[in-house]
């Protein structure tokens, strides 16, 4: 039997490192610990120094409520874990887990526990949600076909994959439940301050918790750490990486913890904590091999506080697409060629070419991803990968992915679903016989850069075919009418290939590749 309310399964929110005994109070005395706070602004460029813009986002808790019909779980005050509590709840249930009660002064004993302790807690949380969901007389819901989704900030996500990937650290029951995790702003690789990992040894208010040899040990990941030396790394027996978001931050600047000391640290490319290329997590098969990143996402965002990650509309868009939406679409770019400037082929060069994607669905004032180099966060691979063919890998670049949802189209009969891409590669600083080139040079100048609209159709009825429309916005403004002709996989998933750019030197040429796939079917 079929979960009758899928995709609306329960959603178990799990925040993040709270350091001090003040902080964990401050958890403790919050009923939602955190995700229950919006935001009234937000900031348009990555200056920090130009004023900031109105833009109300109420909270991931009140649109979850008010957009899907979510509640929360409290009743006459009590939470589902007192012993006392009473009852059933709806498979529609937002449900907080409270780790910090036990570590908090106020509730509990004032001592921190361990991290393999908290992930242990969550297994138990997942059992109790199971059978209470189960019990409620409307849910049609059987224990078989229970499932939940964890959504989690920064350490949070560490504890959902201490769960996940250590079978000592929970029950397997609990794991199946899992449908899809999604994690904002968590250092899956670890948390690198002045580009040193954070020691084993430093036990002050648990942040070994962030060094990569402790996680390797609560996440099960000695064989694959030893072998490449981190820890972002999601085995596909523990839980497959295809369901698995990831949405990382890129505003450092906005980012206030100790006096602005943790931005300086963290540096450029960073959320003000985390560093960009420790925030997402990759799938890795039962040989030890790399298979392919998990669902990713951008956002112009600092890691907490009035312009943070959790209570922005980009991250709650990504996440409402990723658990209730209808297409997934992964977005690559392959490289064919790339063309020097005259001047200098032939002669020994390095240069570093940069990616940019901007993705935007139809309608809307945000973007559902943002990698621009200004903000750290483009894709980059070096020339000389890109001309060599013996690394044909290295000119492949997973850029992000995006989730379409019926449920979020600004015109309801409008049975396409449609986003507007912008892709773009900036001119490389060339160095010629390790010196800067600057004869040509044109600071922010771009290879190529041009928008795109794509349209896309899922069948309507069975026995339909998928049909996807396109254009360069540098050909037609605001409109998608060239057909694209979709290949099927094996999988089932549409390969759908525009070409870019062109053979003029100094140019680059390639192929974007959205890999399509229907979602929550």
């Amino acid at each position: 039997m079929s979960n009758p309310d899928a995709p609306f399964h329960p959603i178990i929110y799990v925040r993040g490192y709270a350091m001090t005994e003040r902080e964990q109070d401050e958890t403790t005395a919050d009923p939602f610990c955190g995700f229950n706070l919006g935001s009234t602004v937000y900031r348009a460029t990555p200056t920090k120094d130009k004023p900031a813009r109105k833009f109300i986002f109420e909270s991931p808790v009140l649109r979850l409520t008010s957009d899907h019909g979510y509640r929360d779980i409290y009743e006459n005050g009590l939470d589902i874990m007192d012993d006392d509590w009473e009852g059933s709840i709806q498979p529609r249930s937002i449900v907080i887990y409270r780790y910090y009660e036990q570590a908090s002064a106020l509730l509990g004993s004032g001592k921190t526990p361990e991290i393999t302790e908290f992930a242990l807690g969550l297994s138990r949380l997942i059992l109790r949600v199971r059978d209470l969901v189960c019990a409620h007389p409307d849910s049609g819901v059987t224990p078989d076909d229970f499932r939940c989704y964890l959504v989690a900030h920064s350490m949070g996500g560490l504890v959902c994959r201490a769960f996940l990937q250590n079978a000592a650290l929970g029950d397997e029951q609990a794991r199946r439940a899992v449908d899809k995790v999604f994690t904002y702003a968590t250092p899956h690789n670890g948390i690198d301050l002045a580009g040193l990992n954070v020691p084993k040894w430093l036990n002050v208010a648990d942040m070994k918790n962030f060094n990569r040899d402790y996680m390797a040990e609560y996440l099960d990941l000695d064989v694959l750490r030893n072998r490449s030396g981190r820890v972002d790394w999601l085995p596909e027996e523990a839980f497959p990486s295809e369901r698995f978001f990831c949405m990382v931050g890129t505003n450092r600047a906005d980012y206030e913890v100790a006096a602005g000391l943790s931005r300086a640290f963290a540096g450029h490319g960073s959320d003000g904590l985390v560093r960009i290329d420790n925030a997402s997590v990759w799938g890795v098969t039962a040989k030890g091999e790399m298979s392919a990143p998990c669902a990713t996402a951008y956002a112009y965002r600092a890691h907490s506080g009035y312009f943070g990650i959790v209570n922005s509309e980009e991250a709650y868009q990504n996440l409402t697409r990723f658990l209730f939406g209808d297409i997934r679409v992964d977005i690559w770019v392959d490289i064919e060629s790339v063309q020097l400037p005259p001047e200098i082929q032939g002669k020994p060069v390095n240069a570093l070419y940069q990616f940019e994607l901007l993705a935007s669905p139809r309608g809307k004032r945000w973007y559902l991803t943002r990698r621009m180099a200004e903000e750290h966060s483009v894709a980059c691979r070096s020339h000389q990968e890109l001309i060599d063919p013996a690394n044909k890998s290295a000119r492949s670049l997973y850029l992000s992915s995006v989730f379409l949802a019926k449920h979020a189209r600004v015109n309801p009969e409008q049975p396409s679903l449609a986003y507007s891409l912008t892709l773009g590669v900036r001119v490389p600083d060339y160095e010629v016989e390790r010196k800067f080139w600057p004869d040509a040079h044109f600071e922010g100048g771009y290879l190529f850069r041009d928008a795109l609209v794509v349209e896309i159709v899922p069948p309507q009825q069975s026995g339909e075919s998928w049909t996807a429309l396109f254009d360069w916005q540098s050909d037609q403004i605001g409109r998608a009418s060239r057909p694209l002709a979709p290949q099927t996989l094996k999988t089932g998933k549409l390969i759908m290939s525009i070409p870019f750019g062109s053979m003029r030197s100094p140019g680059i040429a390639g192929q974007l590749r959205f890999v399509v796939s229907a979602w929550n079917e």
